[in-house]
């Protein structure tokens, strides 16, 4: 009976010289294997025992956002192909993958060009120990990584010689250790609502989890998905609003923005409460039905400094007041096309859109739309 292995996955996180990046993203097969036994030399003098331990490198660049993302399929990927290859096979258990006639093995072990322009670049790679060794092997990563993980200076220059690139740092760092810096950076960035739900994806998916973004919008992780009210009811039953209600508003929905950036990027799936339907480039807020008695509904555009369009409201004209059927939330840069098509199409609204030059709150700081004229 084969004897269980137990994997331990890590990165090899490369801080780029200010200004600086790579000449690509991911090693040939045998540029990997050469990293792989420069890598394997450095953990050898970190890591006590380590020789006893199967040793797997991905050739391949990516930033934090695709390695930490729910399941961990880059490690998970790794994992998987170091398991097929028979021991006997490679040399000093060492097993590194790159590209073949330009392509990776596998597409989770692919780097996503628009990721790409952070300071940081993280090579994955992953032990497989016995399991009788996994307990000590686990205390020398958690200890000697972070006290002194910093790669040797052979490492270093080959990958700034492969890839074209300068070095500031070249560091072997855990998952928990990636997952640590991560939470620092986002904390520091304001972002640590965010960071709370993220967390939950990653190591807790079973478990709810809440939090409170920095206007108040409530967030809320369940089932492998964020979910939270509709904006504009939200703010107009909320306290937050200040002096400046459509302000505030557009800060909200500029906040919204930045965490449906940041959980894409993570894969993690944003929707608003009870609406089954997501599409990842906007949201929705449905409020009512269009009302077949009536005209036809007309979309409006709420503008703000810095967001464009915030928000699009979809209304029917009803003599001295609007009926509000729905609000939509562009989330990204080409967003607004498919939104208006997804309003038209869903309210049978005209696909004119009437830009407002503004937030417009109606009284009871609901967003709302231009009242036909009483006749």
């Amino acid at each position: 009976m084969t004897e269980p292995l137990i994997a331990f996955p890590a990165v090899l996180a490369l801080e780029l010289a200010e200004g600086d990046a790579p000449d690509r993203l991911e090693l040939t097969r045998d540029e990997a294997q050469a990293l792989a036994d420069l890598m394997a030399a450095d953990l050898r003098a970190l890591l006590p025992g380590v020789e006893a331990a199967r040793f797997a490198v991905a050739g391949a660049l990516f930033d934090g956002v695709e390695i930490l993302r729910p399941g961990f399929p880059v490690f998970a990927t790794l994992d998987e192909l170091a398991r097929r290859i028979p021991r006997v096979t490679t040399a000093g258990g060492v097993v590194a993958f790159g590209t073949h006639e330009g392509h990776m093995p596998a597409q989770p072990l692919v780097p996503d060009a628009r990721y790409a322009g952070g300071p940081m670049r993280l090579i994955p790679w992953m032990l497989l120990a016995p399991a009788e060794q996994a307990d000590d092997l686990a205390t020398a990563i958690e200890t000697e990584l972070v006290g002194r993980g910093e790669a040797g200076e052979r490492t270093a220059d080959f990958l700034m010689r492969t890839l074209g690139m300068r070095l500031e740092h070249a560091r072997y760092l855990s998952r928990d250790d990636l997952i640590a810096l991560t939470c620092v950076q986002y904390e520091h960035v304001n972002l640590a609502p965010m960071w709370t739900m993220l967390e939950a994806a990653l190591l807790t998916p079973y478990k709810e989890e809440t939090a409170l973004g920095s206007r108040g919008l409530p967030l809320r992780y369940a089932q492998g998905k964020v979910t939270l009210p509709g904006p504009a009811q939200w703010f107009a039953q909320s306290g937050t609003r200040g002096d400046r209600p459509a302000h505030e508003l557009a800060g909200t929905l500029f906040e919204l923005r930045q965490y449906a950036a940041l959980l894409d990027a993570h894969r993690v799936p944003l929707q608003l409460d009870g609406d089954a339907r997501r599409d990842e480039a906007f949201l929705i807020e449905h409020l009512a039905d269009a009302d077949p008695t009536l005209p036809g509904a007309t979309l409006f555009a709420h503008e703000a400094p810095g967001l464009g369009m915030a928000a699009i409201t979809v209304a029917q004209p009803v003599p001295g007041k609007a009926r509000i059927l729905a609000h939509g939330y562009p989330l990204a840069p080409d967003a607004l096309g498919p939104l208006l098509d997804a309003l038209a199409e869903r309210y049978g609204a005209a696909a004119e859109v009437h830009a407002l030059g503004r937030v417009m709150l109606d009284a009871a700081y609901h967003l709302t739309a231009p009242a036909p004229a009483l006749h």
